[in-house]
Protein backbone atom coordinates (compact mmCIF):
# COMPACT_ATOMS: atom_id res chain seq x y z
CA UNK A 1 0.00 0.00 0.00
CA UNK A 2 1.47 3.33 -1.07
CA UNK A 3 0.64 6.67 0.47
CA UNK A 4 -1.21 9.47 -1.26
CA UNK A 5 0.29 12.93 -0.84
CA UNK A 6 -1.61 16.11 -1.73
CA UNK A 7 -0.09 19.59 -1.79
CA UNK A 8 -2.29 22.66 -2.22
CA UNK A 9 -0.85 25.40 -4.43
CA UNK A 10 -3.77 27.83 -4.18
CA UNK A 11 -7.03 28.29 -6.06
CA UNK A 12 -7.63 24.93 -7.79
CA UNK A 13 -3.98 24.03 -8.35
CA UNK A 14 -3.03 20.82 -6.59
CA UNK A 15 0.03 18.57 -6.68
CA UNK A 16 -0.64 14.88 -6.11
CA UNK A 17 1.83 12.05 -5.59
CA UNK A 18 0.10 8.72 -6.11
CA UNK A 19 1.65 5.29 -6.71
CA UNK A 20 4.96 6.87 -7.64
CA UNK A 21 3.39 9.23 -10.21
CA UNK A 22 3.80 12.99 -9.77
CA UNK A 23 0.68 14.83 -10.94
CA UNK A 24 -0.54 18.41 -11.11
CA UNK A 25 -4.22 19.21 -11.57
CA UNK A 26 -5.03 22.64 -13.00
CA UNK A 27 -1.52 24.02 -12.32
CA UNK A 28 -2.21 27.74 -12.55
CA UNK A 29 0.96 28.70 -10.72
CA UNK A 30 2.48 31.88 -12.14
CA UNK A 31 -0.19 34.55 -12.05
CA UNK A 32 -1.98 32.81 -9.19
CA UNK A 33 -1.99 35.38 -6.36
CA UNK A 34 -2.00 32.61 -3.74
CA UNK A 35 0.68 30.31 -5.14
CA UNK A 36 4.01 30.54 -3.27
CA UNK A 37 7.11 31.24 -5.37
CA UNK A 38 8.55 27.93 -4.15
CA UNK A 39 5.77 26.03 -5.98
CA UNK A 40 5.65 28.05 -9.20
CA UNK A 41 8.39 26.07 -10.96
CA UNK A 42 7.85 22.42 -10.00
CA UNK A 43 11.00 20.32 -10.45
CA UNK A 44 9.26 17.05 -11.31
CA UNK A 45 5.93 16.16 -12.89
CA UNK A 46 4.82 13.11 -14.86
CA UNK A 47 1.30 14.28 -15.64
CA UNK A 48 -0.77 17.44 -15.83
CA UNK A 49 -4.55 16.92 -15.75
CA UNK A 50 -6.80 19.80 -16.81
CA UNK A 51 -10.44 20.14 -15.85
CA UNK A 52 -11.25 22.92 -18.33
CA UNK A 53 -9.73 25.76 -20.31
CA UNK A 54 -10.30 28.86 -18.21
CA UNK A 55 -7.14 30.83 -17.55
CA UNK A 56 -7.25 30.27 -13.79
CA UNK A 57 -6.98 26.53 -14.46
CA UNK A 58 -5.19 25.93 -17.79
CA UNK A 59 -3.54 29.30 -18.39
CA UNK A 60 -0.10 28.20 -17.13
CA UNK A 61 -0.25 24.61 -18.35
CA UNK A 62 1.92 25.00 -21.44
CA UNK A 63 4.72 26.67 -19.47
CA UNK A 64 4.59 24.02 -16.74
CA UNK A 65 4.55 21.21 -19.32
CA UNK A 66 7.62 22.56 -21.09
CA UNK A 67 9.39 23.11 -17.78
CA UNK A 68 8.80 19.58 -16.49
CA UNK A 69 8.32 17.46 -19.62
CA UNK A 70 5.06 16.10 -18.21
CA UNK A 71 2.25 14.79 -20.35
CA UNK A 72 -1.03 16.73 -20.42
CA UNK A 73 -4.38 14.92 -20.19
CA UNK A 74 -7.45 16.92 -21.17
CA UNK A 75 -10.65 16.76 -23.17
CA UNK A 76 -10.05 16.44 -26.90
CA UNK A 77 -10.76 20.08 -27.70
CA UNK A 78 -8.54 21.40 -24.93
CA UNK A 79 -5.81 18.90 -25.81
CA UNK A 80 -5.75 20.21 -29.38
CA UNK A 81 -5.50 23.76 -28.05
CA UNK A 82 -2.48 22.73 -25.96
CA UNK A 83 -0.79 21.53 -29.15
CA UNK A 84 -1.68 24.79 -30.93
CA UNK A 85 -0.19 26.68 -28.01
CA UNK A 86 3.15 24.91 -28.40
CA UNK A 87 3.05 21.57 -26.62
CA UNK A 88 4.43 18.55 -28.50
CA UNK A 89 1.70 16.24 -29.77
CA UNK A 90 3.45 13.25 -28.20
CA UNK A 91 3.11 14.93 -24.80
CA UNK A 92 -0.64 15.50 -25.08
CA UNK A 93 -3.22 12.88 -24.10
CA UNK A 94 -6.64 13.69 -25.61
CA UNK A 95 -9.56 12.01 -23.87
CA UNK A 96 -13.11 12.69 -22.79
CA UNK A 97 -15.68 12.09 -20.08
CA UNK A 98 -16.26 8.44 -19.29
CA UNK A 99 -12.92 7.39 -20.71
CA UNK A 100 -9.70 6.45 -18.97
CA UNK A 101 -5.98 6.30 -19.66
CA UNK A 102 -3.12 4.76 -17.70
CA UNK A 103 -0.09 6.84 -16.74
CA UNK A 104 2.36 4.63 -14.90
CA UNK A 105 0.49 3.03 -12.01
CA UNK A 106 -2.29 5.64 -12.08
CA UNK A 107 -5.53 5.55 -14.04
CA UNK A 108 -6.91 8.93 -15.12
CA UNK A 109 -10.65 9.29 -15.68
CA UNK A 110 -12.65 12.35 -16.66
CA UNK A 111 -16.05 12.77 -15.06
CA UNK A 112 -19.03 15.04 -15.52
CA UNK A 113 -18.92 18.65 -14.31
CA UNK A 114 -21.34 21.48 -14.93
CA UNK A 115 -19.48 24.63 -15.92
CA UNK A 116 -18.36 26.51 -19.03
CA UNK A 117 -14.97 26.21 -20.74
CA UNK A 118 -13.00 28.48 -23.05
CA UNK A 119 -9.33 29.25 -23.60
CA UNK A 120 -7.65 32.62 -24.17
CA UNK A 121 -4.65 32.02 -26.40
CA UNK A 122 -3.02 32.66 -29.75
CA UNK A 123 -6.37 32.49 -31.57
CA UNK A 124 -8.20 34.69 -29.08
CA UNK A 125 -10.95 33.22 -26.92
CA UNK A 126 -11.95 29.81 -28.29
CA UNK A 127 -14.24 26.99 -27.23
CA UNK A 128 -12.31 24.46 -25.15
CA UNK A 129 -14.70 21.52 -24.92
CA UNK A 130 -16.81 20.75 -21.88
CA UNK A 131 -15.65 21.19 -18.31
CA UNK A 132 -14.97 18.01 -16.37
CA UNK A 133 -13.82 16.54 -13.09
CA UNK A 134 -10.87 14.17 -12.72
CA UNK A 135 -10.53 10.85 -10.90
CA UNK A 136 -6.97 9.65 -10.26
CA UNK A 137 -6.80 6.05 -9.10
CA UNK A 138 -4.13 3.56 -8.07
CA UNK A 139 -4.64 0.03 -6.81
CA UNK A 140 -5.65 1.22 -3.35
CA UNK A 141 -6.17 5.00 -3.42
CA UNK A 142 -8.19 7.49 -5.46
CA UNK A 143 -8.60 11.25 -5.59
CA UNK A 144 -11.54 13.18 -7.02
CA UNK A 145 -10.80 16.72 -8.21
CA UNK A 146 -14.19 18.18 -9.10
CA UNK A 147 -12.86 21.10 -11.14
CA UNK A 148 -15.32 23.96 -11.40
CA UNK A 149 -18.84 22.64 -11.05
CA UNK A 150 -22.28 23.03 -9.60
CA UNK A 151 -23.83 20.30 -7.47
CA UNK A 152 -25.31 17.41 -9.45
CA UNK A 153 -26.90 14.16 -8.31
CA UNK A 154 -24.66 11.87 -10.37
CA UNK A 155 -21.91 12.63 -7.88
CA UNK A 156 -23.47 9.67 -6.08
CA UNK A 157 -22.18 7.44 -8.89
CA UNK A 158 -18.66 8.79 -8.39
CA UNK A 159 -18.96 7.73 -4.77
CA UNK A 160 -20.31 4.29 -5.63
CA UNK A 161 -17.69 3.57 -8.28
CA UNK A 162 -14.53 5.11 -6.87
CA UNK A 163 -14.98 5.79 -3.13
CA UNK A 164 -12.34 8.55 -3.23
CA UNK A 165 -9.81 8.74 -0.46
CA UNK A 166 -9.97 12.52 -0.86
CA UNK A 167 -12.36 14.83 -2.68
CA UNK A 168 -11.12 18.26 -3.76
CA UNK A 169 -14.23 20.40 -4.03
CA UNK A 170 -14.76 24.04 -5.04
CA UNK A 171 -16.47 26.08 -2.33
CA UNK A 172 -16.01 29.69 -3.48
CA UNK A 173 -19.60 30.24 -4.70
CA UNK A 174 -20.67 32.55 -7.55
CA UNK A 175 -18.82 30.58 -10.28
CA UNK A 176 -19.03 27.15 -8.60
CA UNK A 177 -20.65 25.47 -5.66
CA UNK A 178 -20.67 27.29 -2.35
CA UNK A 179 -19.97 25.67 1.03
CA UNK A 180 -23.51 24.34 1.47
CA UNK A 181 -23.63 22.61 -1.92
CA UNK A 182 -20.04 21.40 -1.67
CA UNK A 183 -20.79 19.66 1.63
CA UNK A 184 -23.65 17.81 -0.06
CA UNK A 185 -21.19 16.85 -2.80
CA UNK A 186 -18.74 15.53 -0.20
CA UNK A 187 -21.49 13.36 1.26
CA UNK A 188 -22.52 12.00 -2.13
CA UNK A 189 -19.01 11.09 -3.28
CA UNK A 190 -18.35 9.30 0.03
CA UNK A 191 -14.89 10.77 0.40
CA UNK A 192 -12.86 9.84 3.44
CA UNK A 193 -11.87 13.49 3.63
CA UNK A 194 -13.18 16.58 1.81
CA UNK A 195 -10.67 19.33 1.01
CA UNK A 196 -11.85 22.74 -0.26
CA UNK A 197 -10.42 24.42 -3.37
CA UNK A 198 -11.31 27.42 -5.56
CA UNK A 199 -11.81 29.89 -2.72
CA UNK A 200 -10.06 32.89 -1.10
CA UNK A 201 -8.29 33.78 -4.37
CA UNK A 202 -10.47 36.78 -5.21
CA UNK A 203 -12.99 38.89 -3.32
CA UNK A 204 -15.78 37.54 -5.54
CA UNK A 205 -15.22 34.06 -4.09
CA UNK A 206 -17.06 34.46 -0.81
CA UNK A 207 -17.34 30.85 0.35
CA UNK A 208 -15.30 30.05 3.46
CA UNK A 209 -13.81 26.93 4.94
CA UNK A 210 -15.54 27.68 8.25
CA UNK A 211 -18.95 27.44 6.61
CA UNK A 212 -17.88 24.34 4.68
CA UNK A 213 -16.66 22.62 7.84
CA UNK A 214 -19.94 23.29 9.65
CA UNK A 215 -21.96 21.96 6.71
CA UNK A 216 -19.74 18.88 6.36
CA UNK A 217 -20.19 18.11 10.05
CA UNK A 218 -23.96 18.08 9.65
CA UNK A 219 -23.53 15.41 6.96
CA UNK A 220 -21.06 13.35 8.96
CA UNK A 221 -18.23 14.13 6.54
CA UNK A 222 -14.65 14.77 7.63
CA UNK A 223 -13.29 18.01 6.19
CA UNK A 224 -9.76 19.36 6.16
CA UNK A 225 -8.38 22.73 5.12
CA UNK A 226 -4.95 22.80 3.51
CA UNK A 227 -3.16 26.11 3.73
CA UNK A 228 -1.44 27.20 0.55
CA UNK A 229 1.82 25.28 0.29
CA UNK A 230 0.70 22.71 2.88
CA UNK A 231 0.74 18.97 2.21
CA UNK A 232 -1.13 16.04 3.68
CA UNK A 233 -0.35 12.32 3.41
CA UNK A 234 -3.30 9.95 3.42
Amino acid sequence: MKDLRITYAGHSAVFIELAGVHIAVDPWLKGNPLCPHTLQDPPKLDLIALTHGHSDHAGDAVRVQKLTGASIAATYELAMIMIDEGDSADKVIPMNKGGSVAVGNVTVRLTEAFHSSSYDGKKGTVYAGEACGVILSSADRSVYHAGDTSLFTDMKLIGELYRPTAALLPIGDRFTMGPHEAAHAARMVRAQVAIPIHYKTFDLLTGTYEDFAVQCKTHGVKSMELQVGESVTL
